[in-house]
């Protein structure tokens, strides 16, 4: 079972979601999606929060509200940092995550510790996890259906704007060598006889001179 929060501090509003337990956490850990951003309290046990990102988003550009709201929700869910103050929490994306076979149910390594942010967070804040558990929905998903459905219609979208682009790219060939052409009078019809003529004329003048 996954547990999803809407977080509408951002416009639209965007999907957060963690899973009941460490077995959940598991199957979120195989089937995140690209875009998903992945938050953990610090050096403690908490739940795995994710941050799905919308389109035209990314981890360096995500809001301060919604960041908040994401280390917000994953302390309230950390047994032991829910009781402290000034607790770390990192984050990264889904893409970042390692595991391997020896790891313990629901634990993670990290592909780059470069690529994991880390952000203080000093108090709980009620007002916001209030908020989030308004919008709580639980829900029994089949990660692997939605993952696979996700990628599907990926290849589509790709699919569609490699066709666009390739039309585009066959326009303005065919554009060029209209162009090109012209420019060498390629398509211009040449009237043999007036040529004749006026090469005719032409020795005629010559006579002249």
């Amino acid at each position: 079972m996954v547990i999803k929060f809407t977080s509408n501090v951002v416009q639209p509003p965007v999907l957060l979601y963690m899973g009941v337990d460490k077995f959940e956490n598991e199957h979120l850990i195989k089937y995140g999606w690209p875009e998903d951003v992945w938050f953990h309290v610090d050096k403690l046990s908490s739940a795995h929060v994710y941050l799905r990102l919308p389109e035209g988003m990314t981890i360096d550009s995500i809001p301060e509200l919604l960041v908040e709201d994401c280390v917000q929700l994953v302390k309230a869910n950390s047994i032991e940092g829910n009781k402290l103050n000034n607790v770390d929490v990192v984050y990264t994306m889904w893409s970042n995550l390692h595991k391997t076979g020896d790891m313990a149910i629901g634990q993670i390594g990290f592909h780059s510790q470069r690529a994991v942010r880390k952000i203080r967070v000093e108090k709980r804040k009620n007002e916001i996890i209030n908020r989030l558990n308004k919008t709580e929905k639980k829900e029994d998903i089949d990660y692997k259906a939605e993952r696979d459905d996700r990628d599907a219609k990926e290849r589509q979208h790709q699919r569609a704007a490699e066709k666009i682009k390739k039309e585009a790219e066959t326009k303005l060939a065919e554009q060029k060598e209209k162009e090109r052409r012209i420019r060498n009078y390629e398509d211009v019809e040449v009237d043999d006889a007036l040529c004749n003529k006026n090469n005719e004329d032409g020795n005629l003048s010559d006579d002249f001179m």
